[in-house]
């Protein structure tokens, strides 16, 4: 590994990886990865032991991400949409024959959950909503003839189904009027849905599946403390075994028998991901493991006798490195890495810190700056999406590309984010734009007060809430940024939530609870509204929108924009016409990255790569 810092090129960061997302046939036979085929990922599949490598998929669009071997042993599922209008399809491939079918061709509709079970490997369970727009019933598909059944039909409440060991549909997660939501059970097989655990808006729960009794359930909730816990319950007593809990972060993976359906290990990440191993029969393979390379480690696939496992290693200075580990021999065997060109440039460390919020909360934030770092550097505040998500500890693309071009990269889980119990996840509620926000400029504060930032070279930048957020520091506290880069993110509250895709209806109360009403408390949402403050934004901004984006809509990016250049205010608009909810064309990807890194060196000062002649074409297709 090199150890002279230098600027890491963009298609080394955010090109297509050189292969990624290995998977075990179920005989543990064959291996399967996505790597590029005519410019976009695809799935090819070998033989173990041979060189007989051959792509089976045919995908020239956005390329394949979510894909998986059917219990079958014959078919590989996955997952389509069309130009990002996550109206998605599961698609059937057999790698032998190379013959595709799209087992879900129901035009508007989308699958929900898909759900598959080791002992009926011709079936699989699919939520789709071709029905009702709004509400996914459960359809039971057979692979071998393509024959779709109805299983279960959604009153119109469910948000989510529950199958028990022998595959059959018992129960489901029910949205309630309070904004959270009831768990309805079959107490035996056949027997009518009944309620049988509610949680409120405040609190965080749900099924992890059935015991190996079948007359118990695996649930994580925070009912009985502040971050969640894993405990079984019995159906009929209601009796609970308390399984895992921390009492500084939610309960994160779950790793569970396929076949015999017990808790073997359990996730804890506050700073890091930290496995706690409840199945002796896995403890020595996990200690084994952990020796081989520093990161975080997890299981991507096992072949159905449980023989051999693929597990992957994430890091913060390496790309994902993955290995074949067979049980029997105790033998480690290193199958490849994501990005093998990535591992000639020194990558920067990413660091846990804790910042303190004005009011005493405490934000587990991410700090990476570059190698040769010296002084206050301009820093760039990277802000997650959703806002019920949160930033993890290890490779980064974004945080990479940042630190390479010399700025120092923050990412804080602000108020609202998840995994840190429900005092701190409730604490956003009603804070779009408010106490959320406060959190970002405290951590800006902290950051300058450290000698870390540059309090003249700030910029604000995300994606989804992420960019929203980015709105936010341009309309709100403009004084504090220098530039903002805004992706698919909404401009006015009142219009995303009146645009919601059709099947988000069934969540619309939490969206009261935790965003406001938009019946009762419209000028409260828009006071929350960047669009309404475009008056007050007077740094440059950088806006990128997909024109298919069915969850933030192409006119919350346009509406903004038209404001801000009826008043003559400075902004570049990127629109994507052939992108939804990001960006994942290759080109469109590359030419985005382009133009922002552009962007930020005009305002930023840091270093920039000029853009490539494709790049530079694409752009100018999309430059509004």
């Amino acid at each position: 590994m090199s150890t002279t810092p230098s600027l890491i090129p963009r298609s080394v960061l955010f090109g297509n990886p050189e292969r990624t997302s290995p998977r075990l046939s179920p005989d543990g036979l064959r291996l399967s990865y996505l790597a590029p085929s005519e410019g976009v990922l695809n799935i090819w599949v070998k033989t173990i032991g041979q060189d007989d490598d051959r792509v089976v998929t045919k995908d020239r669009q956005t390329g394949i991400r979510t894909y998986f071997w059917a219990d079958d042993n014959e078919t590989i599922l996955y997952m389509q949409d069309t130009d990002g209008d996550e109206n998605w399809h599961v698609f059937a491939v057999n790698p032998k024959t190379l013959e595709t079918r799209d087992l879900t061709p129901f035009e508007g509709a989308r699958v929900g959950d898909l759900i598959t079970d080791l002992n009926h490997p011709d079936e699989i369970l699919v939520g789709l909503n071709k029905r009702d727009p709004q509400v996914f019933d459960m359809h039971r598909i057979r692979l071998s003839t393509g024959e779709e059944t109805l299983e279960a039909e959604n009153p119109g409440i469910y948000v989510g189904w529950l199958t028990d060991n022998e595959f059959r549909v018992r129960g489901a997660m029910a949205a309630n009027a309070e904004g959270g939501f009831d768990l309805l059970v079959g107490k035996t097989p056949g027997a009518d849905f009944e309620p049988f655990l509610s949680w409120s808006s405040e609190d965080s729960g749900g099924p992890h599946g059935f015991a190996p009794d079948g007359k118990s359930l695996y649930i994580e909730d925070s009912l009985a403390s502040d971050t969640t816990e894993l405990y079984q319950i019995d159906l009929d007593t209601g009796k609970k075994t308390t399984i895992a809990n921390n009492a500084h972060v939610d309960v994160g993976p779950v790793i569970t028998h396929p076949d015999l359906h017990h808790i073997q290990a359990v996730g804890f990440a506050l700073h890091k991901l930290e496995w706690t191993i409840f199945d002796d029969t896995i403890r020595s393979d996990f200690a084994a493991l952990e020796a081989i390379e520093d990161g975080e480690l997890s299981i991507v696939s096992r072949d159905k006798a449980d023989n051999t496992w693929l597990v992957a290693f994430a890091s913060d200075t390496q790309p994902a490195r993955y290995y074949a580990w067979d049980r029997n021999v105790r033998k480690a065997e290193f199958l490849f890495s994501a990005r093998p060109e990535l591992e000639q440039y020194e990558l920067a460390p990413m660091k846990p810190v804790t910042v303190p919020a004005r009011d005493g909360l405490e934000l587990v934030s991410y700090l990476t700056t570059p190698a040769d770092a010296n002084g206050p550097l301009p820093l760039v505040l990277n802000v997650h999406g959703g806002p019920w998500a949160r930033d993890e500890w290890g490779y980064d693309p974004e945080a990479q590309w940042f630190a390479s071009r010399g700025y120092a990269v923050l990412q804080v889980n602000f108020r609202g984010s998840t995994g840190f119990g429900k005092k701190f996840l409730n604490a956003g509620n009603r804070e779009w734009g408010a106490k959320m926000h406060d959190d970002l400029l405290d951590a800006v504060e902290w950051a300058v007060k450290e000698g870390i930032a540059d309090r003249a070279k700030i910029a604000i930048y995300g994606g989804s809430y992420g960019g929203y957020a980015a709105l936010v520091g341009a309309a709100f506290t403009p004084d504090i940024f220098c530039c903002a880069v805004d992706i698919v993110g909404p401009s006015n509250i009142c219009t995303l939530i009146e645009s919601i895709p059709p099947y988000w209806a069934p969540l619309m109360h939490q969206f009261r609870v935790k965003v406001g009403d938009i019946e009762t408390e419209r000028d409260f949402l828009e006071s929350r509204s960047p669009l309404f403050k475009a008056d007050e934004i007077r740094i440059p901004m950088l806006i990128a929108q997909g024109a298919n984006d069915p969850r933030v809509k192409q006119a919350e990016a346009e509406q903004i924009v038209a404001a801000l250049r009826s008043k003559g205010k400075e902004v570049d608009y990127l629109l994507f016409e052939d992108e939804g909810h990001g960006f994942s064309r290759p080109e469109n990807r590359m030419a985005f990255y382009a133009e922002a890194e552009q962007f930020l060196a005009r305002y930023m000062g840091g270093d920039a790569e000029p853009a490539s002649d494709d790049e530079s074409a694409r752009l100018k297709v999309i430059k509004d």
